[in-house]
């Protein structure tokens, strides 16, 4: 309880980071959210090649559930293979969606760390043609 206590308050600090760093225009303050989001996508893409390499993890899981457990019986007659596009269209949808964010706080970063250059152009002209 003490490590999810631990984890959890972590992370509440690590997305209050981003949101003040977004708000007040810190670049550097949204960067550890950025890197939160790239583990968790590591570890889900490590999920679904697992899920692909070892395709009986599903069933030993499903044997794992109560008995009471709400279509268990249903799921469970399902063919292995069946199972396992289920499962990885499923973490698919989740990994393409964990992308979007991704992408959506790094165009957010390069925002705010764009702001803090000179968004003026000068062009000097002169008459000169010496």
């Amino acid at each position: 309880m003490c490590i999810a206590s631990a984890i959890s308050l972590l992370m509440i600090l690590i997305c209050g980071m981003a949101t003040y760093g977004a708000y007040k225009l810190r670049a550097a303050w949204i960067i550890p959210f950025f890197c939160y989001q790239i583990f968790d996508f590591a570890l889900n893409t490590l999920v679904a090649v697992s899920i692909v390499v070892y395709p009986n993890t599903i069933q030993d899981y499903l044997q794992q559930l109560p008995d009471n457990f709400p279509y268990k019986e249903e799921v469970t007659g399902l063919s292995n293979i069946c199972l396992v596009l289920i499962v990885l269209l499923f973490i698919g949808c989740i990994i393409g969606f964990k992308a979007y964010l991704i992408a959506c706080v790094w165009n957010c970063y390069r925002y705010v760390s764009g702001r803090g250059g000179s968004g003026i152009l000068l062009y000097i002209t002169t008459n000169d043609t010496t």
